[in-house]
C-alpha cells in the first residue's frame, strides 16, 4: 500500500518525496479533481494527502470522495495553514468521518 500527497506547492511535495511519498503539484479546482479521481482509482493507494489550501478550495467534493470511497483522504497542515497542529487536523477528521471524538 502506498501513500500519495496533493499539494498546492512544491516546498511540501518536497519533504514528502523525502520521506518516499509520491505526489503532485496541482491549483486549480480541476486539477485537484482530476488527480483525485484518477489516484482513487489505483487499489495500490491507501492514504491520500491533501494540503489545507486545496481543501479549502475543493472542500464539497472533497468530503464526498472522503464518505464514499474505501481510500482515507486526510487533510494535512501546510505553510498556507491556519495554525492548527496535525494532531488537530486528525483529530477533527476523525470526528467527522467516524463520529469518535478524541
Amino acid at each position: 500500500m502506498r501513500m500519495f500527497l496533493i499539494s498546492d506547492n512544491v516546498d511540501t511535495l518536497m519533504g514528502f518525496r523525502l520521506v518516499g511519498v509520491d505526489g503532485v503539484v496541482v491549483h486549480s479546482e480541476d486539477e485537484v479533481f482530476s488527480c483525485l479521481s484518477r489516484i482513487l482509482d489505483d487499489t495500490d493507494v491507501a492514504l491520500v494527502m491533501i494540503t489545507e489550501k486545496l481543501v479549502k478550495l475543493c472542500q464539497s467534493f472533497i468530503y464526498d470522495f472522503k464518505f464514499s470511497r474505501r481510500t482515507q483522504i486526510v487533510q494535512v497542515p501546510d505553510r498556507h495553514g491556519d495554525g492548527k497542529s496535525a494532531g488537530e487536523t486528525i483529530r477533527e477528521y476523525l470526528k467527522d468521518a467516524l463520529g469518535v471524538s478524541i
